[in-house]
């Protein structure tokens, strides 16, 4: 089954504790990875959602945000900088005795003193929280994985449509080249069996090496093997569509294979229309290769 790698998911799960917003974004890789930015405080995010993913990714690279917003009243912490309010008091100190300023410095005037005073908004403590908060994460990591799946799936049956196309071309193409061939060795034959005729009136050719030459000749033109495997890689390949497993890593195996037959095939065959034909072939076997570095 063709399922592809890339997609994008977001879901949100509340309650009264808090408000968890999970969101994920994959794209193609050679295995699974997951790199989750969570808050510090929620050490077991990571885990759960690696849990949640595997239900539904076996392969790509999947980034995971989570975003957590608690009900609870904020608080906030205040920190005095001590240090940076010494160093202003005995500024202005130097400053009164030069007769710059006058009277001493006061508590709105450290208000007025950037960094003096440092507040920070502190979440709100929850009984319960963490637990609650990892169950809302489970949750909305379950809906966003669901989908995301569904996601790479739509992506996916457009990408085997289009595939299946290119692989029906070849079977095509495939056909095209060894008529073309068997064409090209008829002629290369004939051509073969014209010149031992004119080479008999030679009688110092021996019959029987001219024989095994031309048996030579003609068989390194044979491209039989090659036509009957590329032909089974072509079922397999609707055999490996059609199966419900990832198939992503064999199907591009599989390209490889046809296109060292492709190869062989070009450096064997002869025939006027079949160079075109083995490029005509060999692009497609690229497009289908780079179509296929997206698939799971």
């Amino acid at each position: 089954m063709i399922v592809s790698m890339t997609g994008f998911a977001s879901a949100t799960r509340e309650d009264a504790t808090a408000s968890v917003t999970v969101t994920l974004k994959s794209v193609n890789h050679r295995f699974f990875d997951l790199q989750v930015r969570a808050p510090s405080s929620l050490a077991g995010a990571e885990a759960a959602l690696r849990g949640v993913l595997q239900k539904h990714v076996s392969r790509g690279r999947v980034d995971a945000s989570v975003h957590v917003q608690y009900r609870g009243v904020p608080t906030f912490d205040v920190t005095f900088n001590a240090p940076l309010v010494a160093a202003v008091s005995a500024a202005v100190e130097q400053a009164r005795e030069a007769g710059w300023v006058e009277g001493r410095l006061t508590a709105s005037d450290l208000v007025r003193v950037p960094q003096a005073l440092v507040m920070r908004e502190v979440e709100a403590a929850v009984a319960g929280a963490d637990s609650t908060v990892m169950a809302l994460i489970e949750a909305a990591a379950e809906g966003a994985s669901a989908d995301l799946d569904a996601m790479r799936r739509h992506e996916g049956t457009m990408l085997d449509a289009d595939l299946r196309v290119r692989r029906d071309g070849l079977a095509v193409t495939i056909e095209d080249i060894a008529a073309a061939a068997e064409g090209g060795r008829a002629a290369t034959e004939a051509r073969i069996h014209q010149r031992v005729a004119d080479l008999r009136l030679d009688p110092t050719i021996d019959p029987q090496a001219v024989a095994q030459e031309v048996v030579k000749i003609v068989s390194r033109s044979d491209i039989s093997e090659e036509i009957v495997r590329f032909r089974a890689h072509l079922d397999h390949w609707v055999t490996l569509t059609a199966s419900q497993e990832p198939c992503g890593r064999k199907l591009d195996f599989l390209l490889q294979e046809m296109n060292r037959e492709i190869n062989t095939i070009g450096s064997k065959a002869e025939g006027t229309r079949v160079p075109e034909l083995i490029v005509h072939a060999k692009a497609e076997l690229e497009r289908m290769r780079e179509q296929v570095q997206n698939v799971e």
